[in-house]
């Protein structure tokens, strides 16, 4: 995928990358699920709302690398740095229908059906290979983690959009942010939870 498709806001990228390949080290996923973080100051759920830190750097550079990091301290997810350079938005690729390489994915994930594999944002690094070493990583620049345009297009009727999985906003159920996109149908799009809102204690 060019530079050019990366370059531009997170909400316009994420619906299109639908379908996409996303492929490391003899892998290939297609993505049916993401979402989009629209950065500093205008999306709270967002890493880099309270502006640039060492850990959302990435964030903050060229678009077309990958932004890693590790959640609840077991997990590793990857996103897509979008938009311009210094505004720091991204996509989370959230889940995704492996399609080559399903004998070494399936030493990766054992004991999960197929259709689990890379069934969520962990599971879907994991399948892939992708870790901390990969954050910052050029994804096109043509090295071991690229992504490649859908095979065949994804039917526009099919793409369904809603709240992001957990992650809250004004009134607390995240409605306010249905920056989540995914394709209808496909087996392997993650379940929805939503928001926990914490009650303050005293």
């Amino acid at each position: 995928m060019p530079r050019s498709f990366f370059a531009r806001p997170a909400l316009v990228v994420a619906p299109e990358l639908l379908g996409c390949l996303l492929t490391h080290e003899g892998v290939t996923v297609r993505l049916t699920e993401v979402e989009a973080y629209a950065g500093e100051g205008a999306d709270p759920g967002s890493h880099a709302f309270r502006g640039r830190t060492p850990r959302t750097e990435v964030m903050f550079g060229e678009a077309g690398h990958l932004y890693v990091y590790f959640s609840y301290g077991m997990h590793w997810c990857a996103n897509a740095v979008c938009g311009d350079e210094g505004v720091a938005q991204a996509v989370l690729l959230r889940a995704g229908e492996v399609v080559a390489g399903n004998e070494l994915a399936a030493s990766r994930r054992p004991g999960l059906r197929e259709r689990d594999w890379a069934r969520g944002p962990a599971r879907l690094t994991r399948t892939l290979g992708i870790d901390r070493a990969h954050d910052g990583i050029d994804v096109c620049a043509g090295g071991s983690v690229s992504f490649a345009a859908p095979p065949e297009s994804v039917d526009p009727a099919r793409v369904r959009t809603g709240p992001r999985v957990g992650v809250s906003g004004p009134g607390g159920d995240g409605t306010a942010y249905p920056y989540r996109f995914w394709i209808d149908g496909e087996p392997t799009v993650s379940a929805y939870r939503p928001a926990v809102t914490r009650r303050r204690t005293r």
